[in-house]
């Protein structure tokens, strides 16, 4: 522990699993006041006990607007401003074109997409003039991958923020940059793979065509996710950093 976050007040959506929840570990072990969300209270619950240090839950889903509201509403209960936002809550599922439904379009682009832009947004008034803003895209924004055609268009979208809200707030100095994860181990990638032997397999197969010869661990995502929020990266704006071993520079 550095502290070098320390009176740094760090939101993240999608934070009780996963990317989300190695993040909020670190800045917390970096003295941050976190603040997480997640749609279910079990989950919620079980992360605060695992982070520890000055945490809070607030559960809500990301692409309800009010839900977004309450988390705002629960930070300026004890804190004037926002010093880092960490939109990472996303999801999806697979469907071959062909197959794709309204629902499953609308589901994804709302939470993806609709919960990214509005979790920056709504989160404008608090954030600290030179704050620091993090958006989860994805290596699935510049390879395409079979049946995740609509994932993959939401990730483009959530990449393409960052480039235009560096624009927007470039009067109040508030960077804004994006992380691509590649294949990483998470509890949601499992399930995306179909869980047990199906997805070691899955994964095993997917470790063989990235350079680094493996998948990615959280903790390396939430290391990026701390330097591009941190001092060091002042004057770092705007960019996709991918975090894949490499697989996509090939």
């Amino acid at each position: 522990m550095t502290d070098k976050f320390d009176n740094k007040v760090v939101v993240i959506t999608g934070g009780t699993s996963g990317i989300g929840l190695a993040t909020a570990k670190a800045f917390a072990g970096e003295g941050a006041s976190v603040f997480i969300t997640g749609r279910r209270q079990d989950a919620l619950d079980a992360a605060v006990r695992s982070i520890g240090g000055r945490v809070t839950g607030v559960r809500g889903d990301m692409a309800d607007l009010a839900d977004i509201d309450r988390l705002y509403d629960a930070v300026q209960q004890d804190h004037a401003q926002i010093d880092v936002l960490f939109a990472n809550a996303g999801g999806g599922e697979f469907a071959p074109l062909g197959a794709i439904s309204e629902d499953h379009y609308q589901r994804t682009f709302d939470t993806n997409v609709k919960g990214v832009l509005f979790t920056v947004q709504k989160a404008l008034p608090l954030l600290k003039d030179g704050a620091s803003i993090v958006l989860t895209a994805s290596t699935t924004s510049v390879a395409g991958t079979p049946a995740l055609s609509v994932y993959s268009a939401t990730k483009a979208a959530v990449r393409n923020f960052a480039r235009n809200w560096i624009l927007d707030l470039k009067d109040r100095r508030i960077r804004v940059n994006a992380v691509s994860p590649g294949v990483t181990e998470t509890a949601g990638l499992n399930e995306l793979f179909g869980g047990g032997e199906q997805a070691e397999g899955t994964k095993e197969y997917l470790a063989g065509l990235i350079p680094a010869g493996r998948v990615g661990q959280p903790e390396e995502i939430a290391r990026a996710v701390l330097f591009l929020a941190s001092d060091e990266a002042s004057f770092i704006n705007g960019i996709e950093l991918f975090l894949d071993g490499g697989q996509v520079q090939i």
